[in-house]
This record gives structure tokens, C-alpha cells and sequence, in this order.
């Protein structure tokens, strides 16, 4: 087991955008993809909650993320190639600042385009908090982060504040 350190807001790595998986089989994409698992579920263990972590997130530039929900897995290269003209708001949180929320919209709906870890080309289409997680970790490879699409500066919030306030 592979728990890596999560990097927090403020850190470079998290404004990077990350370079595209050349070979699914390296051995660093391969590591990587192991690291984020293994980091996903520790913080599950400790935290728990957390559905996705991508590849930023533990320090390594490269587009690759992790989702654990609806029988995915490691989506390599993801991007997002249609969405609905509908969206949402929601109240996001983030591995990178695990004690803040931000009210951010999303689009209800997406298609999203990736390869797996053996490097077959797939889609998916996702709707809901599916679609949101998998906004948010696209996000993150692109250097993006949920405070970026915060509705205002009001709609950021501490977690113990936002449960208080409920």
C-alpha cells in the first residue's frame, strides 16, 4: 500500500495543468494509478468521504484520475467533450482543503472521454453527482480548483459552519 501525502491549497502542483498519459502500461503511470487508490481509500478511512482524487493531488503532473463510484476506476486522459445547458449548484468540498466548501455550478449532465489502465478507448455518460465528480477532477488536472468556481466569495465556507448554520 501506497498512501501519499495530499497536497493542500497553496501548493504549486495544484495550479499545474497536467501532461497526457503517452503509454497506459509505464510503469510510473501504472504507480501513480496504484498510489492514487491506495490514497483514495486511506483518506475514506480517516475522513469519511471522498469519491475521486486526481493525479495533482498527490503530487504527480499527470491526467489521470481516480473515481470510485459506478464501478469506475482510473480514467486516463479524461475530458469532458459534451454537457447539458442545464446545471446545478451544489456545495463542493475538496481532498486539497478538506475543512472548506465552496458553493460552485455545475453542469447536470456530461459526456466524458478517457482510456483506461489498459489503455481502451471509453465513454461515459454522467449525470448528477457523478457528472459534478467528474467536473471537479477534470478541474483538478487542468490546474483548476472548486474555490476558482466559487459562486462569490460569500460561498465559501468552513465545514463545522455550514452544519452549524443548517
Amino acid at each position: 500500500m501506497a498512501v501519499r501525502r495530499i497536497r493542500l491549497l497553496g501548493d504549486p502542483v495544484l495550479r499545474a495543468r497536467c501532461a497526457e498519459v503517452e503509454d497506459c502500461s509505464a510503469p510510473m503511470v501504472r504507480k501513480a494509478t496504484r498510489d492514487l487508490r491506495d490514497t483514495l481509500e486511506d483518506f475514506r478511512a480517516r475522513r469519511g468521504f471522498g469519491r475521486g482524487i486526481a493525479a495533482p493531488q498527490i503530487g504527480v503532473r499527470l491526467r489521470i484520475i481516480v473515481i470510485r463510484t459506478k464501478g469506475l476506476g482510473a480514467l486516463i486522459n479524461p475530458r469532458v467533450t459534451k454537457w447539458s445547458k442545464r446545471t446545478f449548484e451544489l456545495w463542493d468540498d475538496c481532498f486539497s482543503f478538506p475543512d472548506i466548501l465552496v458553493r460552485v455550478r455545475r453542469f447536470a449532465s456530461v459526456e466524458v472521454r478517457y482510456v483506461d489502465e489498459n489503455g481502451a478507448a471509453k465513454k461515459i455518460q454522467a449525470a448528477g453527482a457523478l457528472a459534478e465528480l467528474l467536473q471537479h477532477e477534470i478541474d483538478h488536472i487542468d490546474g483548476i480548483l472548486a474555490i476558482d468556481r466559487a459562486l462569490s466569495s460569500r460561498h465559501i465556507i468552513l465545514r463545522s459552519e455550514l452544519s452549524r448554520s443548517a
